[in-house]
């Protein structure tokens, strides 16, 4: 049950975090007489709500694993960021990149296999 919640736990994060970045490309970004646009934008408070629940259930998270485990098995979503750049934002990712979020996701195999 507790990766399930980790599993969630960055899904959450990663929808938040997108939402937030949909919502600055549709307001033109963050600028001093934007802020209020940006505020009040649906994509924004959508997004923060998603990281309100994912903040919630790492704090589920937080109480049934150890930090150890935890914490490094959620850079599971600087790999899954990239994924969305390329395929939400249509972002270039390059071959190193690539390489170093396979390197991450086989890092936190690796832990996965430690008994705690």
């Amino acid at each position: 049950m507790p990766y399930f919640l980790l599993f969630i736990n960055i899904i959450l994060m990663l929808a938040g975090q997108t939402m937030w970045k949909l919502g600055l490309s549709k307001v033109g970004g963050l600028h001093l007489k934007q802020l209020f646009h940006v505020l009040v934008s649906p994509w924004i408070l959508g997004g923060t709500l998603l990281y309100a629940l994912a903040t919630i259930i790492w704090l589920a998270v937080l109480s049934r694993l150890p930090f150890s485990v935890a914490y490094p098995f959620q850079s599971i979503a600087y790999a899954v960021g990239l994924l969305i750049a390329w395929l939400v934002f249509g972002e270039i990712v390059t071959l190193r990149q690539w390489v170093g979020a396979g390197v991450i996701v086989i890092g936190v195999l690796l832990m996965s296999l430690h008994k705690a």
